[in-house]
């Protein structure tokens, strides 16, 4: 009853403030969550699972290949201007290794054409990675992973990060905030050297959940209970 209540709560505000909210109980609407896999696509698999799901009985289930063109996402394109809120419960079937991969990409116009803003995983924690010059927030150094979280695997996880137009990138696993995946103009972070040698501000124009990987790594994860706003959401 909560999360109904919750949800008709998110379809009344205006369209600038929730863009998506989305538990795919009406099944997979491929137009409106259409594949996306740049450039190829070989192996991976996305496709609607009625026996798994955080919430309701269904979910979007993503099979993803090893290497890059084992990549597979579906997304969205309604994306606020200005501050961009994402919330997705989700559920991965083997915890990250210390491989690079990807489970949500952002096609993001200010790296550049057909350059992303990623979120996925190495040295077997959370992180995100900007393509356009491979920048990692946090640091992959042994005091930046230790700021950052793992992935808990074959159990539902609540996560959401906020992109701000100044630049701004917060994100919480489980209502938790995770420091290492923080970056905020003028407050110093010594574990983002990296991301903050760029003056690039992410302005993203899709969102797409799905896997990549740049080895051999493979994964299946599970995607509900999608949320897309202009305001912070949190688990509840």
């Amino acid at each position: 009853m909560l999360r109904q209540l919750a949800l008709l709560s998110l379809a009344l505000v205006p369209g600038s403030l929730a863009q998506v909210s989305e538990g795919f109980e009406n099944g997979w609407d491929q137009s409106a969550w259409p594949t996306y896999a740049p450039d190829c696509s070989q192996g991976g698999k996305v496709t609607l699972d009625t026996s798994n799901a955080h919430s309701g009985k269904n979910s979007m289930r993503v099979d993803g290949g090893g290497g890059y063109c084992g990549h597979i996402f579906f997304g969205t394109s309604k994306v606020p201007s200005g501050n961009v809120y994402v919330r997705a419960w989700i559920k991965a079937s083997k915890a990250l290794t210390a491989a690079h991969v990807t489970f949500i990409t952002m096609p993001d116009s200010a790296q550049g054409n057909k350059k992303h803003l990623r979120i996925g995983g190495q040295n077997s924690i959370l992180m995100f990675n900007r393509e356009s010059d491979d920048a990692t927030l946090p640091d992959l150094s042994p005091q930046g992973v230790a700021t950052s979280a793992a992935l808990p695997a074959g159990s539902w996880q609540c996560f959401e990060y906020h992109l701000g137009p100044d630049g701004t990138i917060e994100t919480w696993l489980n209502d938790k905030v995770i420091t290492g995946l923080t970056s905020k103009p003028g407050t110093a972070n010594p574990n983002a050297a990296q991301w903050q040698r760029s003056s690039i501000k992410p302005k993203v124009t899709a969102i797409n959940f799905g896997w990549e990987s740049y080895g051999g790594d493979t994964n299946t994860f599970w995607y509900d209970d999608i949320v897309i706003s202009s305001t912070r959401v949190g688990c509840s």
